[in-house]
């Protein structure tokens, strides 16, 4: 059974940084490749970043290329999520998700486990 654990979201200043964190127990990151998404009150569910199985390979929306960089530590089991340059649309629930593939998805649809997410919230 794999699970997913979510930390490091919470209050920031619009212009500010935070780093989430994304342990894994049950299986080890790096067979997986490895996701996140965010979802906003009242709004569906939106793909940020991935990280391949496939070492170097990672993918990231249009709204977030260049503020946000995902990267892994399998040593740790833990994917990371750096948020730089937040703004309030940033203000979300984010939730980390993770497939047994080579290649990472950009579709929730296409994961297989997921975590419960970490709030964060960016003031203006």
């Amino acid at each position: 059974q794999v699970q997913l654990v979510e930390s490091g979201g919470g209050l920031v200043q619009a212009g500010g940084s935070l780093r989430l964190s994304c342990a894994a127990t049950g299986r080890t990151t790096s067979s997986m490749s490895m996701g996140w998404f965010r979802q906003a009150l009242g709004k569906e569910r939106e793909f940020i970043a991935a990280i391949s199985r496939i070492p170097g390979r990672t993918y990231y929306a249009d709204s977030v290329k260049g503020r946000f960089a995902i990267s892994r530590d399998n040593a740790k089991n833990t994917v990371y999520l750096q948020m730089n340059r937040l703004n309030p649309e940033d203000t979300a629930v984010y939730i980390c998700a993770a497939v047994p593939t080579w290649s990472a998805p950009t579709r929730g649809d296409d994961y297989d486990y997921w975590g419960q997410g970490t709030q964060v919230t960016v003031s203006s």
